[in-house]
């Protein structure tokens, strides 16, 4: 997704702020064939990592991953079937694959690294809350980053930012609600 997002922003005609995580580099589950140099993926077009009837997992970035393994742990020990959708870009985002998808679901999990406070998070739950309130049947609940720099040291960095299991408790918490 990196390369197809990168490229795209190269050959975009615009101004174009292209952020990645310096972390998703050492990550083996990121690597893969080199898909060509034509690859392109559009602004603002998600991609459904995980297909789920119960709750959707919005996220992007280094979130991506971490959700994945809640959603996987949220099946295998509590039974809840959970949506993962990977924005890849925030502005512009997908919205109407948000709209689908919590109309199908009607419970929402925002994972995100930033921080909770002044987050993106909150814009998308504030558009979903205003826009899709009708449709939710919990109130959207936000993982995000304690409110607080990220620290240099490894261990530190790993208790500010959010983990896996803070994800599934956060699924956990809107599929019991």
């Amino acid at each position: 997704d990196a390369a197809g997002l990168l490229r795209t922003s190269i050959r975009c005609d615009d101004p174009v702020l292209f952020l990645e995580y310096k972390h998703l580099y050492r990550q083996t589950y990121n690597k893969g064939e080199d898909p060509g140099a034509d690859f392109m993926i559009p602004f603002g077009k998600g991609s459904l990592r995980r297909e789920g009837s119960d709750v959707l997992v919005i996220t992007w970035g280094a979130l991506v991953q971490r959700s994945l393994l809640a959603a996987q742990q949220a099946a295998e020990r509590d039974g809840i079937q959970t949506a993962v959708l990977d924005l890849r870009t925030i502005m512009p985002f997908d919205w109407e694959s948000i709209a689908h998808l919590v109309k199908q679901t009607n419970r929402v999990v925002i994972a995100h690294e930033d921080t909770l406070t002044c987050g993106f998070g909150a814009e998308l739950a504030a558009r979903i809350a205003d826009e899709l309130f009708p449709y939710l049947d919990a109130p959207i609940r936000r993982v995000a980053a304690l409110d607080t720099p990220v620290a240099y040291s490894p261990d530190l960095e790993e208790a500010i930012l959010p983990q896996p299991h803070d994800v599934l408790d956060a699924i956990r918490a809107v599929a019991r609600f």
